[in-house]
């Protein structure tokens, strides 16, 4: 038990350290005004044209998921867009369903986008992959499945997307201090976490600068920070459970329903199946379920990411952003029906996570 328990520690205790600073970086650059800036200093260069507002967003959306992971944009990004879409009056929906699709099918290219990601990291190492190799292998993926995303959102939301607006909202007031130092903070952990520096070491530096400069100037916003404990020990102690029982052989059973091999067929497969498994029980505990399958190549493991991450769409509880968004747009007063929601998942599900995998390399 020790000696299956160490290398479980030794994978996963880093990306729980990292799911606690990049969750109180992101939360302490909201409270800074970050996002609030940043979104409406889109709507006021997108020359009152809904499409090109989207569009900024949507780039916004985009680079939030990359930097900063999918839960920040699900939690801090969706409010943001629904307030601008409200202000300038256009439909919610479109902005809406740009961070939640966003969250999860842009969650590839770096490691630091998507907590299974990071656990895959060490998998990468095992097979004489370095960061670079990451972020090699996974950018067309990447590239394909956000580009997959934008047409698709652009298709459903076509009549949305049309017209102008002639209001250009100004951003609520800020500590003008506050913010920049927030904003240099997320400008500069985006190339730090690209150059392939220990993503929680970089976490954490940013999460005690943000933490120290909320203190000097505004103290009293220190309650609004929410660390998730509770999350980060239950992801431990689910990974650690999985680990013991992959060790033991319980989970042997599912290698024949992920395949074998790396044609194009193969990859399909195996993500079509981590997406299945995504959507059944949540991504993280099927990425780990997946991961010895597909651990003998780096594209099988890419194209078990692109499952468990483009694919987690269509039930509520295949991700965790998935479950924030929904609780951000009920706080809007945003009603978002679930079955229609579903079925635009599933389509968007196909198309991405087929796109993506067709994409590796």
């Amino acid at each position: 038990m020790t000696e299956t328990l160490h290398p479980v520690l030794v994978q996963v205790l880093p990306v729980a350290v990292f799911l606690v600073a990049i969750t109180v970086t992101a939360e302490v650059a909201q409270l800074a005004g970050v996002f609030d800036v940043a979104a409406h200093a889109l709507a006021r260069r997108a020359r009152h044209r809904v499409a090109l507002l989207w569009l900024t967003f949507a780039a916004l959306a985009v680079l939030c998921t990359i930097v900063l992971s999918l839960d920040t944009t699900a939690v801090l990004l969706t409010p943001v867009g629904l307030a601008v879409a409200q202000q300038t009056g256009i439909a919610p929906m479109p902005f809406a369903l740009t961070t939640l699709w966003i969250a999860n099918t842009g969650s590839l290219l770096l490691p630091v986008s998507n907590l299974t990601n990071l656990l895959a990291v060490h998998r990468f190492e095992d097979l004489g992959a370095g960061h670079g190799d990451y972020v090699r292998t996974a950018a067309l993926p990447a590239l394909a499945a956000v580009a997959a995303t934008l047409v698709l959102i652009a298709l459903l939301q076509r009549r949305s997307l049309r017209g102008s607006y002639d209001v250009e909202p100004p951003a609520d007031p800020h500590d003008r201090v506050l913010l920049v130092i927030g904003s240099v903070v997320c400008l500069a952990i985006g190339p730090l976490f690209a150059v392939g520096l220990e993503p929680a070491i970089v976490a954490l530096g940013s999460a005690v600068v943000l933490l120290a400069a909320l203190l000097w100037r505004a103290p009293e916003l220190l309650r609004d920070v929410r660390p998730p404990w509770l999350m980060a020990g239950a992801f431990v102690l689910v990974a650690g459970l999985l680990r013991v029982a992959q060790a033991d052989g319980l989970l042997d059973w599912l290698g024949p329903a992920v395949g074998t091999g790396t044609r194009t067929v193969d990859l399909l497969h195996l993500s079509a199946a981590s997406a299945t498994a995504a959507n059944l029980v949540n991504n993280l505990p099927a990425y780990l379920l997946v991961e010895p399958s597909a651990a003998d190549d780096v594209r099988r493991l890419v194209a078990a990411l692109v499952g468990v991450n483009a694919g987690a769409l269509v039930t509520p509880w295949a991700s965790l952003a998935t479950l924030l968004w929904l609780q951000r747009c009920r706080s809007a007063g945003l009603r978002v029906p679930l079955l229609k929601l579903a079925g635009w998942g599933v389509l968007c599900a196909t198309v991405c996570v087929t796109a993506a995998t067709l994409a590796i390399r």
